[in-house]
C-alpha cells in the first residue's frame, strides 16, 4: 500500500509527541507524520535497504508488517516479466522499452540482426517479433517483399 509522508515542523510551544520507531520524545525541529503516526527523520526507514525515507521522497510502502521504499517494495511485491530479446527476468523497478506486447531491458532494445543500439526518436520495425533497424529492414523487404510495421 502506498502511503504519503509529510514533514511537520514542530512549535516550540507543543507537547512533543512520541516516535513510533524509536519510542522516544521527537524534540527536533523537525517530525514526519507517516501511517498516522509520528517519527523522527532518523527512525522512519526502509526495513530492507535502511535509506530515509523522509529523504528519499513523499511516499513510503506497507505490505506484510514491512515499511519500505519503492524500489525495495517493488523488488519483493512488483510484477515481473521476462525480456524478449534474451528471456532473462526483468526486475519490476527496471526501466523497460515495449514494442507492441513485447517488453525489453534498454541495454537488449537494438537490431536482432546487427545489433545497433536504438536512440529515443530512432525508427524500428517489428518483423516475426524481431526488432529490426531501418537497413536490415530493407535489405529483408528487397529479399523478400514484407510489408513495414513502423514504430
Amino acid at each position: 500500500m502506498k502511503t504519503s509522508i509529510q514533514m511537520l515542523s514542530v512549535q516550540p510551544d507543543t507537547k512533543p509527541k512520541g516516535c513510533a520507531g524509536c519510542n522516544r520524545k521527537i524534540k527536533d525541529r523537525y517530525l514526519l507524520k507517516a501511517l498516522d503516526k509520528y517519527w523522527h527523520e532518523d527512525c522512519l526507514k526502509c526495513a530492507c535497504c535502511d535509506c530515509r525515507l523522509g529523504e528519499v521522497g513523499s511516499t513510503l510502502y506497507t505490505k506484510a508488517n514491512l515499511i519500505l521504499c519503492r524500489r525495495d517494495y517493488l523488488r519483493l511485491f512488483g510484477v515481473t516479466g521476462n525480456c524478449a530479446a534474451c528471456s532473462k527476468l526483468i526486475p519490476a523497478f527496471e526501466m523497460v522499452m515495449r514494442a507492441k506486447e513485447n517488453v525489453y531491458h534498454l541495454d537488449c532494445f537494438a537490431c536482432q540482426l546487427c545489433n545497433q543500439r536504438f536512440c529515443v526518436g530512432d525508427k524500428f520495425f517489428l518483423k516475426n517479433n524481431m526488432i529490426l533497424c531501418q537497413t536490415d529492414y530493407e535489405e529483408g523487404l528487397m529479399k523478400e517483399g514484407y510489408a513495414p510495421q513502423v514504430r
